[in-house]
């Protein structure tokens, strides 16, 4: 997705201009986070669809330049989808959203071999949502399924995801069964509707809220030794904040940063409390690393 970042000066007024910065960059919450799995080392595939533009072609390309493999269907007579970023003081977001050839990618155009080996497939929850695109996302969970690897699912957006009632947020979630749920705490309230926190074990068995700069709340069932009950785990993790004029995209970051960690130190046999604790700073760290970087303007041409 293209963001248009626009950070007006000063609070904007009807019917006529104010001074700011209006942005070109690279965006979508899927392509945000292969690019910070690609700079943490990770061997990462974005699969996607693009218009036949240029700015398909110019996304395209600069997550190649970061070491994504792209595998992108090219839909025909949709754009490439684009996002308008509002940025009010304090680094507040609002979105307006032109999903365009996102939405297209369809069950035909995935490939079974671009699963065979991976360790995880992680969806935004947008992936999961409408036809094609909602049809695709599950396609791809039974093909990683298939091939043994896990899955994480981030919660993404609380509006489209809400639609239709926390109630059947709450089913689509649980039938795709996530080894990891990543949300935002309003995600989190969302989707619970009333209920405790940790209801929402009953849908991952480890769960993150990502808290901005309250830092992080890490939920998991932790399963018993053999001839013994399992138990729930839950603890917080802190951060030290930073001033951001705009965090947009900041959240995908620490997912990358979170999935990086938390496989390293499965792959390690290191605890669940230790790995989720070690996973959670470094999706800090990634996050915090995605904010304090310079973010150049997309070239179209």
């Amino acid at each position: 997705m293209l963001d248009v970042v626009v950070r007006p000066d000063r609070p904007v007024v009807p019917a006529t201009d104010v001074p700011g910065t209006v942005r070109l960059r690279q965006g979508g919450s899927a392509a945000n986070t292969a690019r910070w799995l690609a700079r943490l080392g990770a061997s990462t595939r974005l699969v996607t669809a693009v218009g036949r533009d240029p700015v398909g072609r110019a996304l395209v390309g600069a997550l190649k330049a970061d070491g994504v493999r792209v595998q992108a269907t090219r839909a025909a007579g949709r754009p490439t989808g684009r996002v308008a970023v509002l940025v009010g003081p304090g680094g507040d977001r609002s979105f307006v959203a032109d999903r365009g050839a996102a939405d297209e990618l369809a069950p035909s155009d995935l490939r079974p071999d671009w699963f065979r080996g991976a360790d995880m497939l992680h969806l935004p929850v947008y992936s999961l949502l409408g036809r094609p695109l909602g049809d695709a996302g599950r396609a791809a969970v039974e093909l990683i399924r298939h091939a043994g690897g896990r899955i994480s699912v981030d919660l993404a957006s609380s509006g489209p995801l809400l639609a239709g009632g926390p109630g059947p947020a709450r089913a689509l979630i649980a039938g795709i069964a996530p080894d990891l749920l990543f949300a935002t705490a309003a995600e989190a309230n969302g989707i619970l509707a009333g209920r405790p926190l940790d209801d929402l074990l009953e849908l991952a068995p480890v769960v993150v809220v990502k808290r901005g700069l309250a830092g992080a709340t890490v939920l998991a069932r932790v399963a018993g030794a053999p001839g013994q009950d399992g138990h729930d785990l839950r603890f917080e993790v802190a951060t030290r904040p930073i001033a951001a004029a705009d965090t947009t995209g900041a959240g995908d970051a620490f997912d990358a940063g979170f999935l990086v960690a938390w496989l390293e130190a499965a792959a390690a046999g290191r605890s669940t409390p230790v790995a989720l604790q070690r996973a959670t700073a470094a999706g800090h760290r990634a996050a915090a690393r995605h904010i304090s970087t310079a973010r150049p303007e997309l070239s179209l041409w």
